[in-house]
């Protein structure tokens, strides 16, 4: 039985809670990648010359940040969502408000921080691979206080990309979700993760949705000392055992574990030809699997849904251009093989 509520009669409403950037990206090719298999956390690192000049055959500009990615992949799957973020009082804070709307993400909560800077990053990628560096800046994002009066009653809060007091604003997050009884869902933060691992896991136990990657959880799991094997099974069984009721565990091009009460499934990433940009996948595979999930679409169904919209999302640059409407997602999904674990 579904916990979450039946949405059947109307469109469910969804408040995305998190940072928006402005997003600068640079493709190259002229990067050194080194194999580094002995970390387990960073097998793979890039090298360029320093002091070196390097050529950038394009520059691409977007929307950036994990809470406004979905944001954006749900509203293209036919949802309605309001962006509570911050952003600066500068001519960047004015493009990402009007980029937002062009994107037909309500606005009504955006917070202007007077005397701050726009969140902004720029990206490298790896022409060859697709995969990319990250360099963020965040200025406005570091002085967000969520106000537990601008959390209106919606469907479900979906929690990105937090800086600033994070601990204090997940607080204020979970309160209100608890009193209002709105599910949640949780994409915890790297820095986040990094800082306090044990309050990751006890934000997650109260979370109806968890999403991290691989790498995330053995993090997470190492990093409170808890000892815990890399299969991928036991990762998504130690997220269930404190409560978390359905768990999503992504691997790159390996695919995703999905686990909700007795069942796990798993199914493998499409492999594109065409990848030309990694960033902002993970957050389409979230936007598509919570889509299809409140459209009461079966497991399998919103595991095949967070699959192709992150596999479509690596064709393009930016975490938005790539993403999926439903009529695409129909015909994409014919291509995933979902396989049942336990």
């Amino acid at each position: 039985m579904r916990y979450v509520l039946c949405f059947m009669t109307q469109m469910a409403k969804i408040l995305a809670i998190g940072s928006v950037t402005k997003d600068t990206f640079l493709p190259t090719a002229e990067g050194v990648i080194i194999e580094t298999p002995e970390d387990l956390l960073s097998q793979k690192k890039i090298a360029f010359e320093l002091g070196a000049k390097y050529h950038i055959t394009d520059k691409h500009e977007t929307l950036g940040g994990c809470s406004i990615n979905v944001a954006i992949g749900m509203v293209k799957l036919g949802f309605e969502v309001q962006c509570y973020a911050p952003i600066g009082d500068d001519e960047t804070g004015k493009w990402i408000r009007a980029e937002l709307q062009r994107e037909k993400i309500a606005v009504d909560h955006l917070v202007v921080i007077t005397g701050h800077a726009s969140d902004a990053s720029s990206i490298v990628v790896d022409e060859r691979s697709g995969e990319r560096i990250i360099f963020s800046g965040h200025d406005a994002s570091e002085k967000f206080e969520i106000a537990s009066g601008q959390i209106e009653d919606c469907d479900l809060i979906f929690i990105g990309d937090l800086s600033g007091d994070w601990k204090k604003n997940l607080d204020t997050i979970i309160a209100v979700a608890k009193t209002k009884k709105i599910p949640i869902a949780f994409n915890p933060r790297e820095k986040a993760i990094q800082e306090d691992s044990q309050m990751i896991l006890e934000v997650s136990s109260v979370c109806d949705f968890l999403f991290v990657n691989k790498d995330e959880a053995l993090e997470i799991f190492s990093s409170v000392g808890k000892n815990i094997s890399e299969n991928e099974t036991d990762l998504v069984r130690e997220f269930q055992k404190i409560g978390v009721k359905t768990v999503v565990l992504t691997d790159g091009v390996r695919g995703a574990w999905v686990g909700e009460q007795n069942e796990i499934l798993v199914a493998q990433a499409i492999l594109q030809a065409a990848t030309v940009d990694t960033t902002g996948a993970g957050d389409a595979f979230v936007s598509g699997f919570l889509s299809a999930y409140l459209k009461e679409k079966d497991l399998a169904t919103a595991l095949k849904w967070g699959i192709a919209n992150s596999s479509s999302s690596v064709t393009q640059y930016g975490g938005q251009a790539g993403l999926l409407n439903e009529s695409e997602m129909v015909d994409f999904i014919g291509k995933i093989a979902v396989v049942k674990l336990g």
